[in-house]
């Protein structure tokens, strides 16, 4: 099962190479003009070819091309009204002959759409019919029998990425654009979010600096931050770590013989509640810690506590 497996692996990245090789002026020019473009680009195919068009389209509209998948049948019964004058059309068919596709080229040449062919036939009817072409031709299928799209569906779908790619780096597409399409995401939670929406700011484990061994594991284990804050909310003091305390343990295992001021940071990292997330998150991968004070530094006070990992 292995061997097969890697078999799969070597044809398709054999027949990547080969389309790689077959890039010319045709892919510039199409960027160029979906670039240009003031409306949508219409993503057109059915079956694997329509499964690998929702993908396209689904990357085009996150990384700054509006778009969006249209289905040939649908569209050929009433969904062309979706069709505006100013949008581009991208049609996806390896053999460059799917019926339900061809008959939509009489309205699109009539509806004066610029037509972007991805095919393996550079001789066939939508290559012929498209004002840019861009060819996909593979030198074989990994399915044994030649019947399941395989290497052709994969070409398709990484010419789809380079179509994407291309346009986000000329429509100097940032994190920041791409976190505005992706909110819900990871992303877009560290890029749009502020510090102040997801700090913690009940039950802060505060301990004063003359606190016994004892008080500082309770206020450690109830406060579940996994430190506690030297001091108070109007003026910090310094901050105790689990590790801090573990290595305090290290140094010397009797625990009369610790005290608050010798295990503590008096210089805690504080950062300012309006910050977003993502810089905070990134002061803390820079300073290798996973919990940040948040309040004012210069003053040294506190409102808040945010943890990479909340």
């Amino acid at each position: 099962m292995k061997d097969i497996a890697k078999r799969v692996f070597d044809i398709e990245i054999e027949a990547l190479q080969h389309v790689a090789g077959l890039i010319d002026d045709e892919f510039t020019k199409a960027v160029q003009v979906i670039l240009k473009a003031s409306g949508k680009l219409i993503v057109i195919g059915i079956g694997k070819s329509g499964l690998i068009g929702k993908k396209i389209a689904a990357t085009l509209s996150s990384t700054g091309t509006p778009s969006f998948f249209l289905h040939p049948g649908e569209a050929f019964h009433g969904d062309l009204g979706m069709v505006g004058e100013n949008d581009q059309i991208l049609l996806v068919s390896y053999s460059g002959e799917t019926d339900e596709v061809l008959k939509l080229i009489p309205f699109l040449k009539w509806n004066k759409n610029i037509i972007i062919g991805i095919t393996g036939n550079t001789e066939s009817t939508i290559a012929k019919n498209s004002d840019y072409h861009l060819n996909i031709n593979i030198t074989r299928e990994a399915c044994p029998l030649a019947l399941a799209p395989t290497s052709s569906t994969t070409a398709a779908l990484v010419m789809g990425d380079a179509l994407a790619v291309a346009l986000m780096e000329l429509r100097q597409f940032q994190q920041e654009d791409f976190a505005r399409f992706h909110p819900g995401g990871r992303l877009g939670h560290k890029l749009l979010s502020r510090v102040k929406d997801l700090m913690r700011t009940d039950n802060l484990p505060y301990i004063a600096k003359d606190a016994s061994f004892t008080e500082l594991l309770l206020r450690m284990s109830e406060g579940r931050l996994g430190m506690v804050i030297v001091g108070t909310s109007e003026y910090v003091e310094g901050v105790i770590t689990d590790g801090d305390l573990r290595r305090a343990l290290l140094r010397n295992a009797d625990t009369s013989k610790l005290n608050i001021t010798d295990m503590m940071s008096q210089n805690p990292v504080i950062i300012d509640a309006d910050e977003f997330v993502g810089q905070a998150e990134k002061l803390m991968m820079t300073k290798k810690i996973t919990t940040i004070l948040v309040g004012d530094t210069g003053q040294r006070t506190i409102t808040g506590v945010y943890q990479i990992y909340n």
